[in-house]
């Protein structure tokens, strides 16, 4: 039996070092049978089910370990057991026993008779408290508290994890260029492989959000490639490779590839129904919910948006630029401007404030639009990223078109054009030719204006754009075609069906659910005047939909 251990045993920790987390757990869960572990080889047994998706068992092992390293009166080392057990409860959204668990920790090693490594990791929660609440100056405080224990111990993990936290409370308090060296330093350890996977993890996802907030589009790119491939090579990871996909999907939507990042904002969505996360799974909604809006899908994407708020993600500015979209201006109007009075932050504005400038112009609130482009300009200066600088130029030329300073603002959108151009973002780059297009045709240069619709309706096209491709459309006098009334996403539905696809499969190609797809055809129907599905076939192909 005990050469039956030891082998298991000696596989099971050669996996781990692998990172062959299924293997590992399956190896150390048998000998764990013959012989119970030991609280190391525990800890290894409990990260592998973490990493595995398997949380209720990683919890209950970590438990374990927490247990036996108390009864052999380790009491810093039980501490770690307890801080790690009551964090992964907290990213589950299990926030009571989580932070009992912590509390725990802290009666083991809190006082100043133990002066350990445990003592920064349990500031962490700390910290993550007060920049959640709002109060990131005293949060910076905190993780630089994190920091000086970590270098005081040499600990790679907890020191990864303080140069993350200074570095998004930092960007949270405006000091944008301190905030990316920190996150590029919290970066070091984890491209020299000194920090533990889980860790590893956190701040990879941690340092890809913090990028796209400040429109950080090339880190964000690089560090969202170099995440992909370092799950590539764990392929039994679940925890955070559905963060990998839903990133994945932000950068290949910015790129225009829509169709692609349907799929992976999807895939994201399965993972966290195997491993529950709520606030990554309002991440992967959320995003389900931007790419239905730019294709036309709306209904879809009001639901995808309000299953992001309720897994705890705010759903504006994209349900605000959908109700913008249906023409509900009043109703877009008290969102965004109710979403823009909560956030305090810079990074929280800057990333309402486009929405928000162009609503004001569809109601007509020119002087409001140029408050906020104005406050946008002046948080592009201080984050000093190519991306918000596009952004602001964008909005500061709509607002200069309703201003009617035509030839300034058509200069304006011109530089526009171009940065997004060199930043390979066709939507945005589409949007501000249509722009352009009505700056020239006020102007007087007709010919030039049909050239930017034409150009941009294109690119709509070739995106599945639908609701731009009609406004441009109306704006280059091109008669749209003849659709009975139908949606774009209508048309769609009714273009499969014509080629015999069952409601299942329909719903398989577009990623969207049976009981969806039947409300389609039964609204397809009604506006056709059909009973039948070979009646609406015939329809399509008279009116050539298919």
């Amino acid at each position: 039996m005990g050469s039956t251990h030891e082998t298991q045993l000696a596989q099971g920790r050669a996996s781990f070092e692998q990172r062959a987390w299924g293997d590992a757990y399956a190896q150390l869960a048998a000998a764990d049978k013959e012989v119970p572990l030991e609280p190391e080889d525990l800890e290894r047994m409990g990260m592998a089910a973490q990493l595995l998706g398997k949380g209720d068992e990683g919890v209950e092992i970590g438990a374990r370990a927490y247990r036996v390293l108390l009864e052999r009166s380790n009491e810093e080392r039980a501490a770690r057991c307890a801080f790690w057990v009551g964090m992964h409860l907290i990213n589950r959204g299990e926030m009571a026993p989580g932070f009992a668990w912590i509390a725990r920790a802290g009666r083991l090693v809190g006082d100043d008779d133990h002066d350990c490594v445990e003592q920064g990791f349990l500031l962490v929660p700390v910290a993550l408290q007060k920049m959640f609440a709002g109060d990131a100056s005293s949060a910076l405080t905190t993780f630089n508290r994190v920091a000086e224990v970590a270098e005081r111990f040499d600990d790679p993990d907890l020191l990864a994890l303080g140069c993350l936290g200074q570095g998004q409370a930092s960007i949270q308090l405006g000091h944008v260029s301190e905030g990316v060296a920190l996150l590029d330093e919290a970066m070091i350890g984890i491209t020299a492989r000194e920090v533990s996977p889980v860790v590893t993890g956190i701040v990879y996802c941690g340092v890809i959000d913090a990028c796209k907030a400040i429109y950080d589009l090339r880190r964000a790119r690089e560090w969202t490639a170099a995440l992909n491939e370092w799950c590539s090579t764990q392929p039994d990871l679940v925890p955070f490779r559905g963060q990998c996909l839903v990133h994945r999907a932000e950068i290949l939507q910015l790129q225009g590839a829509w169709s692609e990042a349907l799929t992976e904002a999807q895939l994201a969505r399965e993972v966290f129904a195997r491993a529950p996360n709520a606030v990554a799974a309002g991440m992967a909604l959320y995003q389900l919910g931007e790419l239905h809006r730019l294709r036309g899908e709306f209904d879809e994407a009001e639901e995808f948006y309000l299953q992001a708020n309720q897994h705890g993600h705010l759903p504006h500015p994209g349900l605000a630029r959908l109700r913008l979209s249906r023409g509900n201006t009043d109703s877009a109007r008290a969102a965004i401007s109710g979403a823009l009075d909560e956030a305090r932050d810079p990074v929280g504005r800057a990333g309402l404030l486009p929405t928000f400038v162009e609503t004001m112009i569809a109601v007509g609130d020119v002087p409001a639009a140029r408050a906020g482009a104005n406050e946008l300009m002046m948080l592009s200066a201080d984050f000093g990223t190519t991306l918000l600088a596009a952004v602001s130029e964008h909005v500061t030329g709509a607002v200069l078109l309703a201003e009617g300073d035509d030839r300034q603002a058509l200069a304006t959108l011109r530089r526009a054009c171009e940065a997004w151009r060199e930043l390979d973002v066709p939507y945005e780059s589409a949007r501000a030719l249509v722009l352009m297009g009505l700056a020239r045709r006020r102007l007087g240069d007709e010919d030039s204006a049909a050239m930017d619709f034409d150009s941009a309706r294109r690119t709509f096209n070739e995106l599945g754009a639908k609701p731009e491709v009609v406004s441009v459309e109306k704006l280059s006098g091109k008669p749209p075609p003849a659709t009975g009334g139908l949606t774009g996403r209508e048309v769609e539905v009714l273009g499969l069906v014509a080629t015999g696809k069952t409601n299942r499969q329909i719903a398989t190609d577009l990623v969207i659910s049976e009981k969806t797809v039947a409300r389609h055809i039964s609204n397809i129907f009604s506006k056709l005047q059909v009973s039948s599905r070979s009646a609406a076939t015939a329809y399509a192909y008279k009116h050539d939909l298919v």
